[in-house]
């Protein structure tokens, strides 16, 4: 049978969750990716994409039901390209995405992750502090749809996911179409995304950091104490241990190790990032440049590493430059579980070993997950 971008499939039964927030289907010979479906429902499917190998789908209609699906509290989450897991239960979407995490590190490794993941509050909506909104012509707010270019106007009370002062902030004049708006410890900040500068003020703990307005941190309001008590509690440091900060930022993990009593160096490739990270943390070392360039820089010998690269993953080179200076722990801080898997798979290699492993629905009604890994030597 061929098939066609546009078509319609009917009663098709959705099997088991995909990395990147689909469902797997086959229909007729075609494995089908299905946005806006659930394991063990029968649907109908319009295809959105056709290629050789695979085809892109979205549900049109549901005929038989998941007992885990819900109704989308956002009139656009459809189309959005947020909130691919609205019609899912919350607790039957963590189940989900512990799933794929055990999936993913199993076929690297064969270990097991059992789950569960765990809970940030605030959960589910409300958690988000930093959004970036399409402003049209005539002032409208939006936000980017589902692998498209196509802007979906926000809806009358905007975005659920945001905390409540930007999720339908005034919109100030913009010219480059594109509005930043974020929340901080004591300012809210809404600006043309061109002109965002300077720096805000977040807290963690007892502990502040300078950000920059357009520079990376945490969007859920919860994410950095618990990474930063997920890592510390894996890691145990000691006063005295040398440890390196790798994709270092502002220099979240590296203020929490000078804190402990570790000698800090922090690489970071954002360099107005590292000129905050010597101002939060200034007992510790920081070079600007890339990780995978600068790596070789390190000590000869380091007691703790931790490694939060991009989407992408640390990969097989840094990994190597860093077990090669014999770390007797790595936390490995992962946004992607099929990057980590990888990763995983690199370092049992090299003589490293899965020692712990948590996830954390810091994304709430959407596909994401962060992972925190603990390495030690075998």
């Amino acid at each position: 049978m061929s098939f066609r971008a546009g078509q319609v499939l009917t009663d098709v039964e959705i099997g088991p969750v995909a990395h990147g927030g689909h469902f797997i289907a086959r229909h007729d010979g075609m494995v089908i990716f299905v946005r806006g479906a659930l394991t063990g429902e029968r649907v109908d499917v319009r295809l959105t994409e056709v290629n050789r190998r695979f085809s892109r789908g979205v549900v049109t209609a549901v005929r038989t039901p998941s007992p885990d699906r819900i109704e989308p509290a956002c009139p656009i989450a459809d189309e959005c390209g947020g909130c691919d897991f609205q019609h899912i239960a919350p607790a039957a979407s963590r189940a989900l995405k512990a799933q794929v995490v055990n999936e993913q590190v199993g076929h690297a490794i064969s270990a097991r992750f059992d789950g569960p993941l765990e809970e940030v509050t605030p959960a589910p909506f409300g958690w988000r502090t930093r959004m970036r909104y399409h402003v049209d012509a005539d002032g409208r707010l939006g936000l980017s749809g589902h692998r498209s270019h196509q802007v979906v106007p926000l809806p009358p009370e905007g975005c659920r996911l945001a905390v409540p002062q930007i999720a339908h902030p005034e919109v100030p004049e913009v010219h480059s179409g594109q509005l930043l708006a974020l929340v901080a410890v004591d300012e809210v900040v809404v600006a043309d995304a061109e002109d965002a500068i300077g720096t805000v003020t977040e807290r963690v703990g007892d502990r502040e950091f300078q950000v920059g307005v357009d520079g990376f941190w945490q969007a859920h309001r919860g994410a950095p104490q618990a990474l930063v008590s997920a890592v510390m509690d894996g890691l145990v440091p000691v006063t005295g241990e040398v440890a390196a900060d790798l994709y270092c930022g502002v220099g979240l993990f590296a203020a929490f190790l000078a804190d402990a009593g570790c000698r800090v160096l922090g690489i970071e490739g954002e360099r107005a990032a590292v000129e905050l990270a010597r101002e939060n943390v200034p007992g510790g070392q920081f070079l600007a440049g890339d990780v995978g360039v600068l790596v070789d820089r390190l000590p000869a010998h380091l007691d703790l590493v931790v490694l939060d690269p991009p989407r992408a993953g640390a990969g097989i080179d840094v990994l190597a430059a860093v077990m090669a200076r014999q770390p007797r722990a790595i936390a490995y801080v992962a946004c992607d579980p099929a990057a980590l898997a990888r990763d995983l798979k690199a370092a049992a290699a090299a003589g490293y070993h899965l020692d712990s492993l948590r996830g954390f629905d810091l994304f709430p009604m959407t596909h994401h997950i962060e992972c925190v890994a603990i390495l030690k030597p075998s």
